[in-house]
């Protein structure tokens, strides 16, 4: 019997990097997985990869009426929700003098309000007992130039997961944060315009890392299990560092 036997999970952004890893991992341990993200090709090609305990929904998690669609599919399976990694995001770089309104909108309406309403909207398919988990982003600590408006994005979802925490606890539901370091994804890759300056960036990252490499998308998945799971029974509003000792040495 696995960690998750009989029970339904959903995992936003579940198309590539860590969303994919951490889907595989939970169906894995027995769950149904629903995957939502906004490109067909990704979400056909995860569930091969998943395999039949997956169902794949298109949709964008900063519009309202696709999550209401999202959830009308699970609705339909009748058998509520017990895992919520809500982890869909985006980044890109912009000093504070080149940020722009649409800069700011895109990593906003994804970044924070996305997820605020994601985790809304399930509140009624929830399971008493459940876990919730938010991808959260060492950049939260570190001032990284050019990332202020990411970083204040995830410093809002880390926000959430403590007064979530605290609102959702007559429930049993506990929400925590998965914070990795830089970890090797399609997405952290996509942040350099050439692969040659891709492969350079990822070789800085990894240098400022204390294990000296970076992340792999099935470490942070091994968290993210952790968190849904009830091995972190005791573990509420807190946030889990997965970053090769990046913010923490």
């Amino acid at each position: 019997m696995g960690l998750f036997e009989g029970k339904t999970a959903l995992v936003t952004g579940g198309g590539g990097g860590i969303g994919l890893a951490s889907a595989v991992r939970l169906a894995a341990e027995g769950a149904h997985v629903f995957i939502t993200g906004r490109r067909k090709t990704e979400l056909d090609a995860a569930v091969e990869a998943i395999g039949p305990s997956a169902t794949a929904v298109i949709g964008d998690i900063s519009d309202l009426a696709d999550l209401d669609r999202l959830y009308d599919t699970i609705r339909g399976r009748g058998q509520g929700l017990d895992v919520l990694f809500a982890n869909a995001s985006v980044a890109e770089f912009a000093t504070l003098e080149q940020s722009t309104e649409q800069h700011f909108d895109a990593l906003f309406g994804i970044n924070v309000r996305g997820t605020l309403f994601t985790v809304q909207k399930a509140l009624p398919l929830l399971n008493d007992g459940a876990s919730v988990i938010l991808n959260g982003s060492t950049n939260v600590d570190s001032g990284t130039e050019a990332f202020g408006a990411y970083a204040a994005s995830k410093a809002a979802t880390r926000s959430f997961a403590r007064t979530w925490a605290n609102e959702l606890k007559g429930r049993g539901i506990r929400v925590n944060t998965v914070t990795p370091g830089p970890t090797d994804t399609p997405g952290l890759s996509a942040l350099a315009p050439t692969p040659e300056q891709a492969a350079g960036f990822r070789e800085h990252l990894a240098s400022q890392v204390p294990l000296g490499r970076l992340g792999r998308p099935e470490e942070i998945a091994a968290a993210v299990v952790f968190l849904a799971s009830g091995q972190s029974s005791f573990i509420t509003g807190s946030s889990l560092y997965v970053d090769g000792g990046l913010n923490q040495i």
